[in-house]
């Protein structure tokens, strides 16, 4: 249950990230798109979850 709500809160992090912060020029890698920002943003949680 634990690795569960790491990637999710992880996830919506990213993708708030990508949300407020953002990428005007769209050559940013993780923040471009939203897909990828929400992504790395699982990514985190689940290496913060099996630590």
């Amino acid at each position: 249950m634990r690795p569960l709500l790491y990637v999710v809160t992880g996830a919506a992090l990213g993708y708030g990230w990508y949300r407020v912060v953002g990428c005007s020029s769209g050559s940013c890698v993780i923040t471009a798109r939203w897909w990828t920002s929400t992504l790395y943003g699982a990514f985190v949680g689940w290496m913060l979850a099996s630590t």
